[in-house]
């Protein structure tokens, strides 16, 4: 039988350096919020029965928390007397019984599955409690892991270590894993005398030493447990993660010509052989199809680009749309919410929403659906083969037979049937030799008004 795994979530902290209305842990790296990055990764590992420890804003981070793990249990820390007082917060889903127990903060979302698995691994190795650490060059104000003939002997907070402790590069990253069978029983002998007068989770290490229990030290990246304290830190935090977001994708067979130039979000999905050319931004919910290119200066959100297509330069995908294979979007070209068939044509300068477009189509530069009429949206329905000449303005609702060819300059109103000739434009006067006449009127006004200034 699988072993059973609680992971609690401390997520009450201030976060007043952020210097925001918004909580701490709601503030987003690649388009989603901390705590989902540390929610997501603690379910990678098995974690699934989850408990976020809230303070501040606790509906809001509720909410958040809930859009991940709609089952998640979420306790409430009144008072902020340390990671061991928080953790008690959660005593009554502790008191159900896991195998495994994950102490995560929720402001660490560089945090891999991989690294948790291994710490989890360790408490099945028997470990009673197993500690995640990562050596650095700048050990300031990080509580230092000591070790005793290879073992994991005491964490010693920074306030609190000798001058030879403060020495040690091996640092506690904060992340912690106890065995379920004895966690609220060293818990529950943490004392507060120390420097800051609170309840560390880290004083357990030493407890389970004195009652015989095993005590492992894992060492992690520095930049795995990682917290956010400010905007500086979120912004260092989004950097490693775009870093390693690319580097995966160039390993899994994409092209990528300027990879410090493209941005990707949490869940962005891109095949092999795709191409991205340079500073391309991938917002939420975009899947790349194999074979796709994606030219310069183009934005994706919420879109689906289907094998073999080119979208851009200067292209914007907005939600809703999906490019079937072959199909092109080019530059300065918008789509929302529209279907664009197998091999059909967006190339130039031209907004195409709420729309359906069949397979083959031209859409010339400059076409615009007419979609918002100020109150609802409506649907424009292009047909297969059809062409739409440049200029051209279709008023939804509308449809566009197969086959059909709306004149450039156009104004659609009435649908067109299949293979018809649509033309609705004011007709052509022409006048011979009278440009001159228009041009002597023009230098005369001008002069006229040259002389009244005088």
């Amino acid at each position: 039988m699988a072993r059973t795994c609680l992971t609690i979530i401390l997520a009450a902290g201030e976060g007043s350096r952020m210097r925001s209305a918004m909580p701490k842990v709601l503030h987003e790296v690649a388009g989603l919020s901390l705590l989902g990055h540390v929610m997501r990764a603690a379910q990678g590992a098995g974690g699934d029965h989850q408990v976020v420890v809230v303070g501040r804003e606790a509906e809001r981070v509720e909410a958040e928390a809930r859009v991940h793990a709609p089952e998640v249990a979420i306790a409430h820390q009144l008072e902020r007397l340390g990671t061991a007082h928080a953790v008690m917060a959660a005593r009554d889903t502790i008191e159900q019984g896991f195998d495994d127990i994950l102490v995560l903060f929720g402001d660490t979302p560089l945090i891999r599955p991989e690294t948790l698995g291994k710490m989890r691994d360790a408490l099945a190795e028997g470990a009673a409690v197993a500690v995640l650490g990562f050596r650095t060059s700048e050990p300031d104000g990080y509580g230092r892991l000591i070790l005793e003939d290879g073992e994991l002997a005491a964490i010693r907070e920074h306030k609190d270590a000798s001058a030879e402790e403060l020495k040690i590069d091996f640092c506690n990253g904060g992340i912690m894993a106890l065995a379920g069978s004895s966690a609220l029983e060293l818990i529950g002998a943490i004392g507060n005398e120390n420097a800051k007068g609170e309840y560390y989770l880290t004083d357990s290490v030493e407890i389970a030493r004195a009652r015989g229990l095993k005590v492992s030290a894992l060492e992690a990246k520095a930049e795995e447990v990682h917290g956010v304290n400010d905007r500086s830190e979120l912004a260092r935090i989004e950097a490693v993660w775009q870093g390693r977001r690319r580097l995966e994708a160039m390993r899994s067979g994409v092209t990528m010509l300027a990879p410090d130039t493209v941005y990707f979000s949490y869940d962005t999905e891109i095949e092999a052989d795709a191409v991205v050319e340079p500073q391309c931004f991938f917002g939420p919910g975009v899947h790349i199809a194999a074979g796709a290119r994606i030219r310069a200066f183009s934005h994706l959100e919420g879109a689906e680009v289907g094998v073999n297509c080119i979208v851009g330069p200067y292209a914007r995908l907005r939600p809703g749309t999906v490019l079937a294979s072959e199909a092109r979007v080019g530059n300065f070209c918008e789509t929302k919410n529209v279907k664009v068939g197998e091999g059909a044509k967006i190339n130039h300068l031209s907004y195409i929403g709420d729309a359906t477009v069949g397979p083959h189509a031209n859409i010339g530069a400059g076409t615009i659906t007419c979609n918002y009429d100020g109150v609802n949206k409506h649907l424009t329905e292009i047909g297969a083969d059809a062409f739409i000449g440049s200029n051209s303005a279709l008023v939804a609702p509308v449809s566009i037979g197969d086959g059909a060819y709306v004149a450039s300059g156009s104004v659609i109103t009435k649908a067109v049937p299949d293979n018809a000739l649509a033309v609705a434009r004011g007709r052509q006067a022409t006048k011979p030799g009278y440009a001159e006449e228009i041009r002597k009127r023009n230098a005369a006004e001008k002069e006229r008004r040259k002389q009244n200034k005088g």
